[in-house]
């Protein structure tokens, strides 16, 4: 106890240090005390540069838009799971709930997707598809591209105005039209949105169809945030706020990896008796057909003296020199043929020559009994008594047809048929049996 207090541990040796020593244990403290406070900062930094590449990696900083979809079942989703566009994830699952009993579909599923890959989802080819994700039976959504219609969100500023007021637009062709011109009672749409540029005929053409008040919007006024969010029903772009419900993308669910392979076991459990029946069918056509071969082959071993037969027959019939006609006709037989048919060439010859000369001769006779009948006509008509003349000339003409019958040189002509005649395969081969 000095004056009246307690001096503690501490207290006593610091005041049994040197004031040297003293200056430089409050330096000390000091840089301890920068060091903790530096390190403090960066931490504070690596944190918040963390909290950052977070939200810019998970999109927390980046302009959504809620889409929803309808489902059969909620197997292999969860909140949280990414959401695919052509490979990228663009966004993520919000909500999963279960519909109203007696809707059509059973699960209602709303997810959103980042900026700028909503601008890719179009009004007509942009689905919500439910593919399966993995052999565990997760699943996850995939949203397509559209192909055709107009963006279901824009950042484009819209304007109402009437068409006499459009037409004084000084850039009039850098307007766009933010609606459908639909007419008649099933609303056939007439002018398409976002067609074409506006233009004042395209403007005539719109008015002449009764309609004065249109939506425009003009594509180079681009902002940050959505502007507009095209209504099915309406057929026209509604201002997007904080309140704007999401938007309707039609479903094309495939089942779970599991559910396919489930399917496909049963399928293969229902076939396997018939796969078993038709293995054992094929055991038996195998063991037939081993037999078969066994019999063709004793077949083919009692073929082959046939087959050499027939190899010598194939070999005579393919000589060049005439085997078959030498098979058929000996060579003897073919010489004397030769000879008989030479002889008989000449004597056929002779005869043409013979024939010749008593058709001439004939030919010459009857010139001549023309001029005689001429002749005895003449006589006839000049003296009746000419028929006994004739008569007598007609038995002068058939005795001298008897006596040309009887001349050698005309003998052959005039020969009767023979009866006892011997053929010509006899007089060829006299000593040969037919």
């Amino acid at each position: 106890m000095v004056h009246g207090r307690h001096i503690g541990t501490q207290d006593v040796a610091i005041q049994d240090l040197t004031p040297q020593l003293r200056t430089r244990l409050s330096r000390v403290e000091r840089i301890a005390g920068w060091f903790v406070g530096l390190a403090t900062l960066l931490m504070v930094a690596g944190f918040a540069f963390y909290v950052y590449h977070t939200a810019e990696r998970k999109g927390w900083l980046v302009t959504k838009v809620r889409y929803y979809t309808l489902a059969e079942t909620a197997s292999g989703l969860g909140v949280g799971d990414p959401v695919k566009l052509m490979g990228f994830d663009v966004g993520e699952i919000t909500r999963i709930d279960a519909q109203p009993p007696g809707d059509l579909f059973n699960v209602y599923v709303e997810f959103t997707v980042r900026k700028p890959y909503y601008g890719y989802l179009w009004t007509e080819g942009s689905n919500a598809r439910v593919t399966a994700g993995d052999f565990l039976g997760n699943r996850y959504i995939e949203v397509t591209k559209g192909v055709r219609g107009v963006p279901t969100h824009i950042e484009w500023e819209l304007q109402e105005c009437r068409i006499d007021e459009a037409r004084r637009f000084p850039d009039l062709n850098q307007k766009w039209l933010a609606q459908e011109i639909r007419q008649g009672t099933l609303n056939t749409v007439v002018v398409p949105a976002l067609g074409e540029p506006l233009s004042r005929e395209l403007l005539d053409r719109i008015q002449a169809l009764g309609v004065e008040d249109i939506l425009i919007t003009d594509r180079r006024s681009g902002k940050k945030t959505i502007s507009g969010a095209w209504n099915d029903l309406k057929g026209r772009y509604e201002p997007f706020t904080k309140d704007s419900g999401p938007y309707w993308l039609a479903p094309l669910e495939y089942p779970a990896l599991t559910q396919r392979l489930e399917s496909l076991v049963d399928q293969a459990a229902k076939a396997l008796p018939g796969i078993l029946m038709l293995t054992h069918q094929i055991s038996e056509v195998l063991s037939n057909s081993s037999r078969l071969m066994v019999n063709a082959d004793r077949m083919v071993t009692g073929i082959e003296p046939t087959v050499s037969h027939l190899t010598q027959i194939t070999g005579m019939l393919t000589n060049r020199e005439g085997a078959l006609g030498e098979w058929l006709i000996p060579t003897n037989l073919n010489q004397r043929l030769d000879q008989t048919l030479g002889s008989a060439d000449s004597a056929i010859s002779s005869t043409e020559t013979n024939l010749t000369m008593v058709a001439e001769g004939l030919t010459a006779t009857l010139q001549n009994l023309a001029t005689l009948t001429s002749n005895l006509n003449a006589q006839v008509e000049a003296n009746d008594r000419i028929l006994s003349q004739v008569s007598e000339a007609v038995v002068s003409a058939d005795t001298l047809m008897q006596g040309l019958k009887r001349h050698w040189l005309l003998r052959s002509a005039f020969k009767k048929p023979e009866t006892n005649r011997v053929p010509f395969f006899r007089r060829v081969f006299p000593h040969r049996k037919k």
